[in-house]
């Protein structure tokens, strides 16, 4: 691919540091967290320079809705995600949590609130049937699960035999008996 003669002015900012690692130059942490090594590093950079930035995301629905955030919103609303996990959900770094959401922008908050928290967070489908979620909850021995209201009834129906499932986080507008709701947590 033939770059225009002018694309280092499109590089990262920070594309040295890249090169630095690939030449054993900088040292790469020995505990490495995307959201607080990366996330929270960009975040600084973006209150440091005080003018408009690039958004983190750029979420545009099929109706044409959008939310952008900045690096700054998204690793402070992380971190209020990150509070909600290890506070009213109660998991800790190591626990596992099975997340069936469509690609929404709360997927994206909940796969960094679990990076920042050390919590493990095991992805799933949409089109997951009681019968499959019963079985990524057992096999997983997951703590906690966050759907949205579309999946809830399939999930109550299993969650009996989930002897590991404490917790049942929803992502709605509405309420449900039994669940947390995300967006009240939030």
């Amino acid at each position: 691919r033939l770059f225009h003669q002018y694309h280092k002015t499109f590089a990262p900012l920070n594309f040295s540091d890249y090169e630095a690692i690939g030449r054993c130059e900088q040292e790469v942490p020995e505990y490495f967290n995307f959201a607080s090594d990366v996330l929270d590093k960009w975040s600084q950079i973006e209150k440091e320079r005080k003018g408009p930035s690039n958004p983190a995301l750029w979420w545009i629905n099929g109706k044409g809705d959008e939310i952008k955030w900045s690096f700054e919103e998204l690793g402070f609303l992380s971190q209020k995600v990150a509070n909600v996990l290890s506070g009213p959900c109660s998991l800790q770094r190591g626990d596992r949590v099975l997340v069936i959401l469509p690609r929404i922008p709360e997927w994206w908050l909940l796969n960094v609130a679990c990076m920042r928290t050390g919590v493990i967070m095991i992805p799933g489908t949409t089109q997951l049937t009681a019968q499959d979620i019963c079985y990524r909850l057992l096999a997983s021995k997951a703590k906690c699960i966050i759907t949205t209201d579309v999946l809830a009834p399939a999930v109550d129906s299993v969650a009996s035999k989930c002897q590991f499932l404490k917790m049942k986080l929803i992502v709605s507008e509405s309420s449900r008996a039994e669940w947390l709701n995300f967006s009240d947590l939030l």
